[in-house]
């Protein structure tokens, strides 16, 4: 925590079948101006390679990015907000006060 802010992280819900996750992924990828080159082929964020990890990493990414403007983390009730860094190994989730 820093200067006793609280971090929240956007992910994927645990609820959510795969294939409303990719129906929002896309969505996030494309139209929502999520930044997704750390989920390709060989980039840090690639593995696991799941579509619900895939799914967590592009909606933190376009709720860090767009918060300020009023950006939610919904996604068609498909996502959640966690305290819980979900960063692993290399794939380092973003988190913008």
């Amino acid at each position: 925590m820093h200067d006793g802010q609280f971090e929240e992280w956007c992910i994927a819900d645990e609820q959510t079948p795969d294939d409303e996750l990719l129906k929002a992924l896309n969505w996030a990828c494309g139209k929502g101006g999520a930044d997704c080159s750390k989920i390709q082929v060989n980039k840090p964020c690639f593995l696991p390679n799941t579509i619900r990890d895939h799914a967590s990493y592009a909606f933190n990414n376009y709720y860090q990015k767009f918060k300020h403007i009023g950006a939610t983390c919904y996604f068609n009730a498909a996502a959640m907000i966690t305290d819980l860094d979900p960063s692993h190994k290399s794939c380092k989730f973003e988190y913008l006060p």
